[in-house]
């Protein structure tokens, strides 16, 4: 099987990797057509939907993952996405953890900072999208951005390896 991520962050595809290790995994930049910081649930599952469509082909299976942030009260959440699209057109959706952000970190992404770029200033490291992430910082790296990205993608293969096997029944 051939699949292509929609993405070329490090975490992202070594996720699909470790969850798909018997097949031939390809990565392109995809648009994900939604904010560089998406924040809201809805935006950023909608990023992931997009990249998998628009990194799919006719026989391909194309999987998109998206980050971002949204709010809940007076709080706001790191949030992450994933959608794998088939060769036959079936979309499967999942999502991730979530947890708060600190109310100095949600400020700055009030005022239109990106949680990346921020986070990066602020730990004075500029990998950390590549690697730990903002959930690895927030979580003293018990879980980084690919575990929690593998989590997803297991979701997604869960889903369409139960459907295949109920359409054997």
């Amino acid at each position: 099987m051939v699949i292509i991520v929609g993405s070329l962050n490090k975490a992202k595809i070594e996720a699909v990797k470790t969850v798909f290790p018997e097949d031939d995994i390809q990565a392109l930049d995809i648009d994900s057509r939604v904010s560089s910081q998406p924040k809201s649930d809805d935006e950023t599952r909608q990023g992931a939907i997009n990249r998998a469509i628009a990194c799919q082909t006719e026989s391909t299976y194309g999987i998109g993952l998206e980050g971002g942030v949204y709010q809940q009260g007076d709080s706001w959440y790191l949030c992450s996405w994933g959608a794998l699209k088939t060769p036959a057109d079936n979309i499967f959706v999942a999502g991730g953890a979530r947890i708060p952000l600190p109310s100095t970190i949600s400020d700055e992404i009030i005022n239109g900072k990106e949680l990346g770029v921020m986070m990066e200033e602020l730990m004075n490291k500029e990998t950390i999208r590549q690697h730990e992430g903002t959930v690895g910082v927030l979580s003293n790296n018990l879980v980084n951005r690919k575990s929690m990205f593998v989590e997803i993608v297991k979701l997604l293969r869960g889903q369409m390896e139960f459907q295949q096997s109920m359409k054997q029944l």
